[in-house]
């Protein structure tokens, strides 16, 4: 009997001991470096944005140092935020992935088996060359909801939207490849496609041409108008009031191997909602903050756009 105690006791001692190293750990996030008004990090100024906040926040409630891994995601017809974010999680450089959009699509199993690890902060070449074995991802509960709206350029001011066939009649852009192409081409049949104008991602200016002038409408996330109002405050172009109502949620996604930090994340996250903090971060970093919406995981995005 003795012998058992004495076992159990050393067991409990070092699993205490893995918990107090744990609890001393960095909790290490992943963050966009050049996605405000979430996450902004660039040289000579500090790091901001509402994901900035929101990170320093839980690992408050956690007791952990927070260390942030910047990473650039491309805005491109090629890259895949599924991919990269799971990259980056598989191949250890963090433990969670901020504002990762929770749809069944960007949670499920990849189909292949490795991918190659977006640029970051303190990459080598050999980083940029090498494929990493993938993992299953696991997300935490959502903490924003991200609609896409209609914004509206100099010569389309006061129209009124209510839905997607008000923009009849409008020059409408558009970026290849993108959730608001998808939306524009089938609406109705394609009642609006000989109204629109392709754009390619990265390359062309959607919000400059549209503040040129040269188009009247686009259909875009709404977190990108914000960060185009802050840095353009002069801004002649507006966000209508109306949102695309099929939107996706944002939350932190991890590894499915780790739940313990996942339900650590949604305890910090559940008490940040209950006290309004959540919410102030959105305002002080100049985010329209939208709080989440059911379903928490949106389903077929695809499917129900064709269906509307």
């Amino acid at each position: 009997m003795r012998r058992r105690l004495a076992v159990w006791s050393v067991a409990a001692i070092l699993a205490a001991g893995a918990t107090a190293a744990r609890a001393t750990d960095p909790l290490k996030i992943c963050l966009d470096e050049d996605r405000p008004p979430l996450s902004m990090h660039h040289r000579g100024t500090p790091d901001s944005g509402f994901d900035v906040l929101l990170a320093q926040a839980i690992a408050e409630r956690m007791g952990r140092p927070l260390k942030i891994q910047w990473f650039e995601s491309k805005l491109d017809e090629d890259s895949s935020p599924q991919l990269e974010a799971n990259a980056l999680l598989s191949d250890g450089r963090c433990s969670l992935v901020g504002s990762y959009a929770l749809t069944t699509d960007s949670l499920v199993k990849p189909g292949m088996k490795t991918a190659r690890l977006p640029d970051f902060s303190g990459a080598t070449r050999d980083d940029r060359r090498r494929r990493v074995a993938l993992g299953v991802l696991a997300p935490s509960q959502p903490y924003v909801y991200s609609p896409m709206t209609v914004v509206l350029g100099p010569k389309a001011q006061g129209r009124k939207i209510n839905d997607i066939g008000d923009l009849a009649g409008l020059r409408l852009a558009i970026e290849s490849g993108s959730l608001g192409d998808a939306i524009l081409m089938t609406f109705d049949k394609g009642r609006l496609i000989d109204s629109i104008t392709h754009l390619v991602p990265g390359r062309d200016d959607l919000l400059g041409a549209l503040q040129r002038g040269d188009y009247d409408a686009t259909l875009i996330d709404l977190g990108r108008f914000d960060a185009h109002r802050s840095a353009h405050p002069d801004t002649a172009i507006t966000a209508s009031s109306y949102y695309y109502p099929i939107g996706a949620n944002r939350g932190y996604v991890g590894l499915a191997g780790d739940p313990t930090l996942i339900d650590a994340v949604n305890k910090a996250l559940t008490a940040l909602a209950a006290e309004g903090k959540i919410a102030a971060f959105g305002k002080q970093a100049g985010l329209t903050y939208l709080p989440p919406r059911e379903p928490a995981i949106l389903g077929d995005v695809w499917m129900k756009i064709i269906q509307r």
